[in-house]
């Protein structure tokens, strides 16, 4: 586990409102199922982390690619999720980030990948992988922030009252 100092995982909001994918590139599935994944996964990576202070996260779903069956090693298709994550400070009641990050992540490439996880892989199975590297590209990056802007230390001014009521709908509105 890397640390990430005070960090404790809040809310944990995953919405799909505008989500994109095309029936030629990808299998589809619902938005439930989109949303459900990622949002386990993400508790998965970020509930072990203890830290004293609560912070939020507002994740809109944008895109997603979840490979077909297409020509072994030559045009094998890779999956992709695009999201926007949004993360709030409860404390303070504050956004972190002003504007929502956009992340764009891979499947992972390994043995069964490189004839393309649509031969070797449901639906799923690749939903499932993909959401997992999407939350370690959420970690990624807020372990990027910490290092850079310290957003999960104690230091001067950093502790405040009570997040005002309505943090976690104001966090589904901006990651959408």
């Amino acid at each position: 586990m890397v640390p990430l100092g005070d960090f404790s995982l809040g809310h944990n909001v995953v919405v799909a409102p505008k989500v994109q994918t095309t029936a030629t590139v990808s299998r589809e599935v619902s938005k439930e199922q989109l949303t459900n994944a990622l949002q386990s996964a993400i508790a998965e990576r970020f509930d072990r982390y203890e830290g004293a202070k609560d912070y939020h996260f507002g994740v809109s779903i944008e895109g997603y690619v979840l490979a077909k069956r297409g020509v072994p090693v030559v045009a094998a298709p890779k999956s992709a999720m695009i999201i926007r994550l949004t993360v709030w400070d409860d404390a303070r009641g504050v956004k972190l980030n002003e504007e929502p990050e956009q992340l764009t992540v891979l499947e992972t490439l390994d043995g069964a990948s490189i004839v393309g996880t649509g031969w070797s892989q449901s639906a799923e199975t690749q939903l499932l992988n993909l959401s997992r590297n999407v939350a370690q590209a959420i970690e990624d990056y807020l372990v990027e922030k910490n290092a850079e802007e310290g957003w999960f230390e104690e230091g001067p001014g950093v502790a405040a009252p009570d997040a005002p009521q309505g943090v976690e709908e104001s966090a589904v509105a901006e990651a959408g």
